[in-house]
């Protein structure tokens, strides 16, 4: 990596997107950092949630919340954060939100400086850890190191601990199964997971752990209700850093392409990733020792869309077998 003779002091980087878009920009931060060590970094993330995931990172200076559909909405309170990001002072902003005109506002605060802009891979298929980073290309950064990360605390791996203490878990093998998903093309059916809960327990001999937010607590008593064992769920019981620490202690999780995927990668557990309408070539888990188990024979795979409109509705998620992903998981455990 090359470094710059006059390295900038004073970034931000703006990015108010979900989960796993600002976990595949920590090597952005990473990189950054050791391009100039004695930098400031700010990020202007979109939600005190989301916020969470860089408040334990010692590269992080500041997060800055913009919440542009709740308490930013107004032009008065996007014009208060427009003068706070002023008084900063920034000497190099990285938008990578360039589609919307609020951001630009906001970057604007920064003039004059450098600006450097994220621009999506079209035409070409690139992972997008790695078209994240392509945005420090014009400062002659080039990394290889494409990990990503999360810093936990001790009251998060607290939590976990005591968790798994109170469900029989410690010391135990655990898998963790994700059902939900923000898009329905990303999610498998309820009732594999519930068969794949089965086969962990009977066969395997691990404890499957369901989990995610308050959003999926259906999906995850849908589960619990079809499976003869009834797997333990904690789905709505953590935080973000606390589902990381749960996480951390897991051996495996099994996830569509969401941010709890990502979260995993994070703190160093394996992946099976289920893909479908998305394409693991963009989205899929980074790092080594994760599998990825696509629908083989269906002829719209990947079509990279939110919504399917094949006449077998989500038939590349329907595709992926019980037996598939068991037999995925089984070799992964050794």
């Amino acid at each position: 990596m090359q470094k710059s003779l006059t390295p900038y002091k004073n970034i931000l980087i703006i990015k108010p997107g979900a989960v796993g878009d600002l976990l595949q920009m920590t090597p952005v931060i990473r990189a950054l950092k050791a391009y100039s060590p004695d930098t400031k970094i700010s990020m202007l993330v979109g939600s005190e949630i989301t916020a969470a995931l860089f408040r334990n990172d010692p590269r992080i200076s500041e997060t800055v919340i913009f919440e542009r559909d709740g308490r930013h909405r107004s032009l008065s309170s996007r014009l208060a954060l427009w003068k706070h990001l002023h008084k900063q002072g920034y000497d190099l902003v990285l938008n990578c939100q360039r589609s919307n005109l609020k951001t630009w506002f906001l970057a604007s605060a920064a003039f004059p400086c450098r600006v450097l802009v994220y621009h999506k891979a079209k035409n070409r298929t690139v992972h997008a850890v790695v078209n994240y980073l392509e945005t420090l290309m014009p400062l002659g950064i080039t990394p290889a190191d494409l990990d990503l990360e999360l810093v936990l605390d001790d009251g998060a791996r607290a939590y976990a601990r005591e968790l798994f203490s109170s469900l029989g878990l410690e010391g135990k093998t655990v898998i963790a199964l994700n059902p939900g998903a923000t898009h329905a093309v990303n999610r498998w059916p309820i009732s594999r997971f519930a068969g794949l809960a089965d086969r962990i327990t009977e066969q395997m001999h691990a404890c499957p752990l369901i989990i995610g937010g308050p959003d999926d607590i259906p999906l995850a008593d849908e589960i619990v209700a079809r499976s003869r064992t009834k797997p333990v769920s904690i789905a709505g019981r953590t935080s973000l850093l606390q589902l990381g620490a749960v996480l951390e202690r897991c051996v495996l999780l099994v996830s569509g392409d969401t941010g709890p995927l990502h979260l995993a990668t994070a703190v160093g557990t394996k992946a099976i990733g289920l893909f479908g309408a998305a394409d693991p070539a963009r989205t899929g888990p980074v790092g080594k020792g994760h599998r990825v188990i696509q629908a083989a024979g269906v002829a719209c795979v990947p079509c990279k869309s939110r919504r399917c409109s094949n006449q077998r509705y989500l038939e590349c998620m329907e595709s992926i077998t019980v037996r598939d992903v068991a037999d995925v998981a089984a070799g992964m455990l050794g």
